[in-house]
């Protein structure tokens, strides 16, 4: 059967996909448009298992927030270049998976890849791998977060060059303006200093101990009756780099952050969870 340019036009409409795969697709299908839909799906799936080892330091970071400010999602999406990264097809992904993330609150990456995408019988692994096939490079998931606060809000921030993001969740009486400002800045505090941990509880007690070996080497020659008080004073430095409640405030870094926020937003104000996804580098 002859393929005529017009049937190319419309496979390509329907799928996006480069014209001369529609052609060959037809081709192959003998001109069925269902069958070649299929076959250009079943080429993308072999195209990604091709490049599935491919390095990936490249990709975009974006956030979702819910209308009312007490959700909001977070996700990182890497790729091969900065190219891919800038084209339509990889950032319609980048956006429809963030919404995806705040409606259906996937656990992890893992149980993200398994969810019915769009409402279809095809999953988030299968759109992707499609996305894949159709852009020509490699193209993971890498890390999504989903938070949701009923007593307060959630803030999102994603820096400017789309690589670097965060996400909070504040539980809070103060209004949603105010919040949302206040929140803001709590997010670009996170991406700026990198907090590996909430709070000093989160700390393992192998990595305090560590720390506390390495400072009593430090005071090793000085008076026992100091030691200790050195240690302490030195592990508080310690939290309070590690820790975002205990981190200096990034606007006023006489104070703690979490001392900032309730002088901000009033008594009562708790973080309660965060996360900070940053692409390359």
């Amino acid at each position: 059967m002859a393929i005529s340019a017009s049937m190319v036009r419309d496979l390509r409409g329907k799928t996006g996909a480069a014209m001369m795969d529609c052609k060959k697709a037809l081709e192959a299908a003998g001109g069925d448009l269902e069958a070649a839909i299929d076959h250009l799906r079943k080429s993308g799936l072999k195209t990604a298992e091709k490049k599935a080892n491919r390095d990936m330091s490249e990709g975009r970071v974006y956030s979702t927030l819910a209308d009312d400010q007490r959700s909001g999602a977070l996700v990182a999406i890497t790729c091969e270049t900065d190219f891919v990264a800038r084209t339509p097809d990889f950032e319609a992904l980048l956006g429809d998976l963030s919404a995806h993330v705040l409606e259906f609150a996937p656990a992890d990456v893992a149980a993200l890849g398994g969810q019915p995408w769009k409402g279809t019988d095809e999953t988030v692994e299968g759109a992707l791998k499609a996305t894949i096939g159709k852009l020509g490079e490699n193209i993971s998931i890498g890390n999504v977060a989903r938070l949701a606060n009923e007593k307060g809000f959630v803030g999102t921030y994603v820096h400017h060059d789309n690589k670097q993001g965060a996400i909070v969740s504040v539980t809070t009486g103060a209004d949603a303006v105010k919040a949302a400002a206040v929140l803001r800045d709590l997010c670009m505090h996170a991406v700026v200093f990198a907090p590996e941990h909430l709070q000093r509880s989160d700390v393992d007690a192998e990595t305090v101990e560590r720390e506390k070996a390495i400072y009593m080497e430090e005071v090793a020659g000085k008076p026992a009756e100091i030691q200790d008080k050195i240690v302490n004073g030195k592990l508080e430095k310690f939290y309070a780099t590690i820790t975002l409640r205990e981190q200096p405030w990034i606007k006023d870094d006489k104070r703690s952050v979490e001392k900032a926020l309730i002088a901000e937003l009033g008594e009562g104000t708790v973080i309660e969870a965060f996360s900070c996804f940053k692409i390359g580098g």
